[in-house]
C-alpha cells in the first residue's frame, strides 16, 4: 500500500526535486504540491493525503501558521517539516505547533520515504542532532520554565530511554543499546509519556527539556 503524500514549499525546484527523489519509490505516491500554507491546508481538506512534507519558511501562510491552523482543525494528517535548520528557535516552534518530525532537506530518498512511512504508521520523527540544537533554543530562554508543573519523576532506566528517544535512536536500537526487550523499551516509554503528559516521543523530548530532565550536549 503506498503513502499517499503532499509537497508544499515555495521554492519551485525545491518541490520538484522532492517530487523526483520520491517517484523513485514504489511506497509513495505525490497526490499534489503547494507553495505556501493556503495550499496546504486546501490538500489536506481533500481528505486523499496521509502525509505533509512542509517548509516552514514560505510566503502567505509560513509554517508555523500552516500548523496551528491544522491544529485548530483537529486534522489528523501528520506533518513532516523539511528544513535547512537554519533556525533552531523556528523549528522548535513547529515541534510545539505539532509536527510529528523534521527532516534536513539534504537527506537521501532512503531517509526521506523511512520518515514518511513512520510517520504514516502513527509515529514521530525526532532526526539524530535535534537534541543538541534543541537544547541551545531552549537554554537561549532562560525564563522559559519557570512556571511548568513538574512531573512524577523519571526513573534512571526512563531517562535512559528518553535520552536515547532523543538522539533519534528507534525502539530496536534503543533495546540493543541498553540490553533490554524491544517490548520493555515501549513500556517504558509509555510510562514516560504518561508521567510527562504527552502522546509521543517529540513532545516528550520537548517538554524534558523544558523541565531540564535531559543532560546537556
Amino acid at each position: 500500500m503506498t503513502t499517499r503524500v503532499a509537497v508544499v514549499d515555495d521554492q519551485t525546484l525545491v518541490r520538484q526535486g522532492i517530487r523526483s527523489l520520491l517517484a523513485l519509490s514504489e511506497q509513495i505516491d505525490v497526490v499534489g504540491e503547494g507553495e505556501h500554507g493556503d495550499d496546504a491546508l486546501a490538500l489536506v481538506a481533500t481528505g486523499d493525503v496521509d502525509v505533509l512534507l512542509l517548509d516552514l519558511r514560505m510566503p502567505r501562510r509560513d509554517g508555523i501558521a500552516t500548523l496551528e491552523a491544522l491544529a485548530e482543525r483537529g486534522s489528523p494528517v501528520p506533518v513532516l517539516v523539511l528544513t535547512t535548520f537554519d533556525d533552531d528557535e523556528l523549528v522548535l516552534r513547529a515541534l510545539r505547533a505539532g509536527a510529528k518530525g523534521y527532516l534536513l532537506k539534504d537527506v537521501t530518498l532512503d531517509q526521506l520515504v523511512g520518515a514518511i512511512r513512520t510517520l504514516a504508521d502513527g509515529g514521530t520523527l525526532l532526526q539524530p542532532g535535534l537534541t543538541d540544537r534543541l537544547f541551545r533554543a531552549v537554554a537561549a530562554r532562560p525564563a522559559g520554565v519557570a512556571g511548568i508543573e513538574r512531573p512524577e519523576p523519571l526513573t534512571p532506566r526512563e531517562r535512559d530511554v528518553l535520552r536515547l528517544a532523543a538522539a533519534g535512536y528507534s525502539n530496536t536500537e534503543i533495546a540493543a543499546s541498553l540490553y533490554l526487550a524491544p517490548g520493555t523499551v515501549k513500556n517504558h516509554l509509555s510510562s514516560v509519556f504518561g508521567k510527562l503528559g504527552v502522546r509521543d516521543r517529540t513532545r516528550a523530548v520537548l517538554r524534558a527539556l523544558d523541565l531540564g530532565l535531559l543532560d546537556g550536549p
